[in-house]
């Protein structure tokens, strides 16, 4: 049975390869209301789900940087925004295939 990952590969250092498409598709994943939007504590989720620690920290700091309008939640405009924190914080690269 074949495995479905949202990711392409791990590189040699251990991050995650993903394309902006795969990224939010992963970030849909973790979108437990379905309202379109991923909160703190469901961003908090994805941290946890790659095996990171310090979620709380990270998430609250993620939401801070990618959320421009200030309403405590990251929308479908504001998820590239994220990139730059997924690279530092969850190990994720963005690629262009």
């Amino acid at each position: 049975m074949a495995i479905k990952t949202y990711y392409r590969c791990l590189s040699g250092n251990g991050e995650r390869e993903m394309t902006m498409q795969e990224f939010k598709k992963w970030l849909k994943k973790y979108d437990a209301d379905k309202d379109g939007r991923i909160s703190k504590d469901e961003l908090r989720d994805a941290i946890r789900a790659t095996g990171g620690w310090f979620t709380r920290w990270k998430s609250r700091k993620g939401v801070r940087s990618a959320d421009v309008n200030g309403d405590g939640f990251i929308d479908v405009h504001e998820i590239e925004n994220l990139v730059e924190f997924a690279k530092t914080h969850l190990r994720v690269k963005i690629v262009e295939f």
